[in-house]
């Protein structure tokens, strides 16, 4: 079955590269922090320099096990739902479900082992970067030598195959069950997570309230209450966006025409599709706004208040904003990949569209209100589960509700997503339309 997984990803490497590029830089994420690890391990390293690299590896641990999953499980299930027509000629075949499974599964690991091993190198030149980052704000002693051995690759390695593998698996059963002609839903197992995900994460905002205003850790929990309600407004994204689209409909139809028609109707059809567009937005969003904002309310506490910023409170800010900038990084290039790769896979859909009477233009102005209506839609549930975190951290920490921060800072969050949704999907739509109609239909799916 490896073999045959094998000679699949050799004869069409194409459709893999964007779950190659996921598994990739998610290894490189897990790597450079887990690095810390091994060079908090060497000998001769002292304790004060010990700590914030320990910090440092242990907090993103937990961030970016979480990003590589989502991205990791986004790109995958695009992946196996290029492939329907494919597996459906495979159960007419003879292949079993179990066989299928077992073939896709081994793909997911031939391209996670395949990632993992790539992300070495610059694994390597990330962490030693990111170890001079420490050494620049005197928090890390000069001599301290960036070691990268087992840990990295160990944590890299197993985070990255266990979340390919993983996300192939629930990919691949629910194709095979479309394939057999059984019911699409989408589970109740995925409901109740979405569920869980938003109570811990309004569970994680309210323990704000019982940490003390000073303490070193007050920004963890209001940061990760973001971050699970990021996630269960992503995961629960398909049925509040029929919801949405409902109310949507009349208004649509009637300013924008066959246009607003096209994509209110694609966009109901297409609703769980579209949770693996809405899960990096929303991600990138909520993420990014809630450290960024939370880090410069504690930045101006401490100024008002006049106190001296111990070798702590450099160590949290440093590892704020380099955690921040690598969201912001990975998770736009995991947005625009995964726009890519869902608008890519509807290039016979563009052309079935244009064969049945609508002009390339209408096609143009669907996609772009689509992206737009996606923007607005994961712009809203990012901000609300953003606030979350960002409002009790200020209450806690300076005694009022309202931040007195500008939002300029929210505004560039939100610019860069919204460029990233609208040009990567008109751009790659343009392109697919590009193809002449009855050649893009003739195409496999």
């Amino acid at each position: 079955m490896f073999s045959l997984a094998m000679s699949s990803i050799r004869r069409r490497p194409g459709r893999f590269i964007a779950t190659l590029l996921s598994t990739f830089l998610g290894a490189a994420v897990i790597m450079t922090f887990g690095s810390m690890l091994d060079t908090a391990a060497a000998p001769g390293i002292d304790s004060a320099s010990k700590e914030p690299i320990t910090i440092a590896a242990n907090v993103v641990g937990g961030y970016g096990a979480l990003l590589v999953f989502f991205a990791i499980a986004s790109t995958l299930t695009v992946n196996v739902r290029q492939r329907r027509e494919e597996i459906s000629l495979l159960r007419r075949s003879g292949a079993t479900p179990a066989q299928i499974k077992r073939m896709v599964v081994f793909e997911a690991a031939a391209v996670g082992i395949i990632g993992s091993l790539i992300a070495i190198a610059p694994a390597t030149v990330g962490g030693e970067q990111l170890l001079n980052v420490f050494k620049d704000t005197g928090q890390v002693a000069d001599h301290v030598d960036h070691v990268f051995g087992p840990i990295a690759i160990g944590l890299g390695a197993s985070i990255t195959l266990l979340a390919s593998v993983g996300a192939a698996f629930l990919a691949v059963r629910r194709a095979t069950k479309e394939a057999a002609g059984g019911a699409t839903s989408r589970g109740r197992a995925k409901n109740v997570a979405g569920f869980a995900a938003l109570l811990l994460g309004a569970g994680a905002v309210g323990s704000t309230f019982a940490i003390d205003k000073t303490a070193v850790a007050l920004m963890a929990a209001p940061g990760y209450g973001a971050i699970l309600l990021a996630a269960g407004f992503a995961i629960l994204s398909p049925a509040l966006l029929r919801v949405l689209l409902g109310v949507l409909s009349g208004p649509l139809t009637l300013l924008t025409g066959a246009s607003g028609y096209l994509t209110v109707h694609n966009m109901r059809q297409r609703a769980n599709q579209l949770s693996s567009v809405l899960m990096p937005l929303i991600l990138f969003i909520s993420i990014a706004s809630a450290i960024f904002y939370m880090q410069i309310i504690e930045n101006d506490a401490a100024k008002a208040a006049g106190l001296t910023r111990s070798s702590d409170d450099k160590s949290i800010q440093t590892l704020n904003f380099v955690i921040a900038g690598i969201i912001v990084i990975f998770a736009c290039i995991m947005l625009v990949n995964s726009l890519y790769a869902a608008t890519t896979y509807r290039t016979r859909e563009f052309g079935q569209q244009r064969l049945s009477g609508a002009t390339p233009g209408q096609v143009l102005r669907m996609i772009g209100l689509e992206s737009l209506i996606l923007t607005v839609f994961g712009v809203f549930f990012a901000t609300l589960s953003a606030l979350a975190g960002i409002v009790s951290f200020n209450i806690v920490r300076t005694d009022t509700v309202i931040p007195d921060q500008s939002l300029t800072i929210w505004l560039v969050v939100v610019g860069i997503g919204a460029v990233a949704t609208m040009v990567t999907s008109v751009g790659t739509a343009y392109r697919g339309l590009r193809t002449p109609a009855v050649e893009a239909v003739a195409l496999a799916a």
